[in-house]
């Protein structure tokens, strides 16, 4: 019975009898459960908000950026300037709100986002 509970998503099994403070332990560890869940899906749909709101190009750019290519090696596999890549990287780092690469890559990582060769995104 316990294993059935929770497979479907019981937090605590309580065998009788219980104390009541095992319940209100069991109550409040799924209260934050709960919480730190629904705080995780609100910060995943506001990285996908900002990510939806990259152009393709600067996808590109991100994904180039997470791969770890310099802008040099980005403006190469696209064919442009590396000052365009300069640019479109600020854009990038602004509108993800990353402050550093660091930041990025592990924003990249929650979104799923591979990184990958400019010219092959």
């Amino acid at each position: 019975m316990s294993v059935r509970a929770m497979k479907a998503g019981a937090v605590e099994f309580l065998t009788k009898p219980f104390r009541e403070q095992e319940l209100l332990d069991a109550i409040r560890q799924a209260i934050e459960r709960d919480r730190a869940s629904r705080r995780d899906r609100q910060e995943l749909a506001e990285l996908r908000r900002r990510y939806d709101a990259l152009t393709p190009r600067e996808r590109e750019v991100m994904a180039g950026i997470v791969a770890g290519l310099l802008n040099k090696q980005i403006a190469a596999d696209f064919g442009t300037s590396e000052a365009t890549v300069k640019e479109q990287r600020g854009h990038v780092m602004a509108k993800m709100r990353a402050g550093s690469v660091a930041e990025l890559v592990r924003i990249a990582a929650r979104l799923g986002v591979s990184p990958s060769r400019a010219g092959s995104a």
